[in-house]
């Protein structure tokens, strides 16, 4: 296994004032580790970028803090979550003879047939698995071959990874790394939007036929009849007869 080395300073200076040394260069960083006494550090952060670059998480560094070499894997990095920029890092100094856990990358190689003939895509489902191993046997990444990966559903499996012997798989056997999903031609997509356009259209014609007539108020409710009322006629003088003369 490849080992890196980078040499930090202790710093005594902690909380906000940690601003200067970025202005400097500098990231403020913190070694821990089982059965020993943190402390603060600060190492360059262009040495720290190319190491980290080719070591990752699981590759070896030799830190070097006043004269005295630490055998740490880089733990956790805090980065601004707007710029993206480093804010600080934490080192985990391990024993070279007790097991550590550690969180190895996938590379995917080959070529699937499945791709390649236009059958369908390729899924990733994770991209690190979880493997325990001496701080010297870690691998710095695992590999995944998809050439075998030629129908749909076909997949690769973490139990089906290749691993050296004293490495340990933690994560889940069954678990899926990588699968061909279906692929959806242009002519299923264009049948799609067909379908969707003639149901729309279906839909606003049935609403044009509900509607009433343009220019035409929807009808009323036709009026409850009433009994009308009787006609009064008018009554006439009674008829007067004259007395006779004498």
């Amino acid at each position: 296994m490849k080992k890196y080395s980078l040499t930090a300073q202790t710093r005594d200076i902690v909380g906000r004032k940690v601003k200067q040394l970025r202005k400097l260069g500098q990231i403020p960083a913190t070694v821990y580790g089982k059965n020993i006494r943190s402390i603060s550090v600060a190492v360059p952060i262009t040495a720290f970028e190319k190491v980290y670059k080719e070591a990752g998480e699981t590759g070896l560094v030799e830190l070097s803090v006043g004269g005295d070499t630490r055998p740490v894997l880089v733990h956790t990095l805090q980065r601004n979550p707007v710029s993206n920029s480093l804010l600080h890092i934490e080192f985990h100094q391990v024993d070279l003879k007790e097991k550590v856990h550690a969180n190895v990358p996938l590379e995917l190689t080959g070529d699937a047939p499945a791709v390649i003939g236009k059958v369908g895509v390729l899924l990733t489902l994770i991209d690190e698995v979880e493997v325990e191993a001496l701080p010297t046997d870690l691998p710095e990444k695992l590999t995944v071959d998809v050439s075998r990966l030629a129908e749909v559903n076909q997949e690769v499996k973490v139990g089906e990874l290749k691993i050296s012997s004293g490495v340990t798989l933690l994560t889940d056997k069954d678990q899926s790394v990588v699968r061909v999903g279906a692929l959806i031609s242009k002519e299923a997509e264009a049948e799609a939007a067909a379908e969707a356009a003639a149901a729309a259209a279906a839909a606003a014609e049935a609403a044009a036929a509900a509607a009433p007539p343009a220019g035409e108020a929807p009808a009323e409710e036709a009026p409850v009849s009433e009994k009308p009322e009787e006609e009064v006629k008018p009554q006439e003088p009674a008829e007067t007869t004259p007395k006779a003369s004498k």
